[in-house]
């Protein structure tokens, strides 16, 4: 079927309103403009950023297309596109790399200007969207929305990867593993014989975990209030669990009790106050380095104590592991193909995309640590 310039009328999931159940619907996608590309997608994970937003806890405009963690193939590019062809395999990027906003010309860091996070314009670069739906305009998220048969996103917010990656897999190299694996390798660079505390134990929880046990730390603590979660987490790596519900104190004085000292690195990834509280807390106190991957609610705010913020502790947020997105996650992939990382247990779960509903279900249930959708 010849596609090239003309819209698509394919299948994509749609949340209406906020915290509503999505509603499969046929939408209509427009052909890319100047520096835009539109993608047939191929696989997309499920990753709790996409829930907050179906529940209103990242804030965006409704209705809109779902979805961010995807890989895809190029179905066309518009003028100007000239780092993807037709055909080629790419990820979507929740977080783009333009290539010279103050955010990308830093070495540091990586959260460029003309993401559509925080805030959400819903929208493309341009201020118009892509998607209708019985004629009415559907909004994007992140501008990648991949929970769509066909998306069209940024130049800027893909990224080609090595021919060779399996495309049922290598999608949550465009999220969860970066955002966990990297918290630990790349962002904290925990070190050999460390100790660990991981607040969270979901899909970015186990990746942190992965990334904590591929560079040598000693001991991995998990904390979460689902106990099903502790074999799969033992698994790929925690030695002990911690369930703060059946504590008699707080947990991070459990943790403080466990280490003797408190731990050298504490990673939050639930995206709550308190828990965020707790991770700084459960830190050795002159050298203890707290990561918070997690992604909050608006307008939450969490205290510390002032007097123990002067000894010595670091608390860092970081967004997809610190990684320039598009010129580190085709490293990742490659990495993967090398067999220098391994993605394959995070990925518990493979469905067809019309049993979305399905793979909610057991993301909501914690049975799973990443289902990937298939189209």
């Amino acid at each position: 079927m010849d596609t090239l310039g003309k819209t698509i009328t394919c299948l994509a999931a749609i949340a209406w309103k906020t915290n509503s159940s999505l509603s499969l619907e046929e939408v209509q996608v427009e052909p890319p403009k100047a520096g835009e590309v539109r993608i047939k997608m191929i696989s997309t994970g499920i990753c709790g950023s996409d829930d907050h937003a179906i529940k209103g806890i990242i804030p965006l405009k409704y209705p809109f297309i779902p979805g961010h963690e995807g890989a895809g193939l190029v179905e066309s590019i518009g003028e100007g596109v000239s780092s993807v062809k037709p055909g080629d395999k790419v990820l979507t990027l929740i977080v783009p790399q333009c290539r010279e906003c103050s955010a990308c010309l830093n070495p540091k860091g990586n959260f460029c200007e003309k993401q559509d996070i925080l805030p959400s314009s819903g929208l493309m670069l341009d201020g118009t969207s892509r998607f209708t739906c019985k004629g009415e305009k559907i909004y994007h998220s992140f501008r990648t929305s991949t929970f769509s048969e066909y998306t069209v996103v940024p130049e800027i917010s893909v990224v080609k990867i090595d021919a060779a990656a399996p495309m049922d897999k290598i999608c949550v190299i465009s999220c969860e593993v970066p955002t966990g694996y990297g918290a630990a390798v790349h962002s904290a660079k925990v070190t050999p014989g460390s100790t660990c505390v991981v607040f969270g134990l979901g899909g970015i929880g186990s990746a942190i975990v992965m990334g904590c046990k591929a560079s040598g730390a000693s001991r991995i603590i998990g904390v979460d209030i689902n106990e099903e979660k502790f074999p799969r987490a033992r698994a790929l790596g925690v030695t002990d669990c911690l369930n703060p519900s059946n504590l008699k104190k707080p947990v991070q004085e459990a943790v403080k009790e466990m280490t003797g000292t408190g731990v050298d690195f504490a990673f939050e990834a639930i995206g709550l106050a308190e828990t965020m509280v707790a991770a700084w807390d459960s830190c050795h106190v002159s050298h203890g380095v707290c990561i918070i991957t997690g992604v909050s609610p608006p307008n939450s705010k969490f205290s510390l104590s002032a007097q123990t913020v002067s000894t010595g502790r670091t608390l860092k947020g970081v967004c997809l592991g610190d990684y320039k997105t598009k010129d580190c996650f085709p490293q990742l992939v490659t990495a993967y193909l090398q067999n220098k990382i391994n993605i394959d247990p995070l990925i518990t779960h493979q469905l067809p995309f019309d049993q979305l509903h399905k793979a909610f279900k057991l993301y909501h249930a914690g049975k799973t640590i990443r289902c990937v959708l298939l189209f």
